[in-house]
């Protein structure tokens, strides 16, 4: 059996706000493009990372998110197509 994946209520809520953002931006979404992107964000965003569900990307000094496996399947378990 897979170890659950351990993340507060917040960093779900971030996630998800995410997740429901990224058909705007071709499945990477820019933090704090449409949602999110302010200092408190930053400790849920590492915490998505060290869980596995994230990962980042900067780009002409933008950053994206980039959804792993495990975060498209925690996605989909929400209903969110990634």
């Amino acid at each position: 059996m897979a170890n659950p994946i351990k993340i507060t209520d917040e960093s779900l809520r971030v996630f998800l706000v995410y997740a429901k953002d990224a058909c705007n931006w071709g499945g990477e979404p820019l933090v704090g493009g449409n949602v999110g992107g302010d200092k408190a964000e930053r400790g849920n965003l590492t915490q998505l990372k060290r869980a596995g569900l994230i990962e980042t990307g900067i780009d002409r000094g933008d950053v994206f998110i980039f959804f792993t496996a495990a975060g498209k399947a925690l996605a989909a378990e929400h209903r969110i197509t990634l």
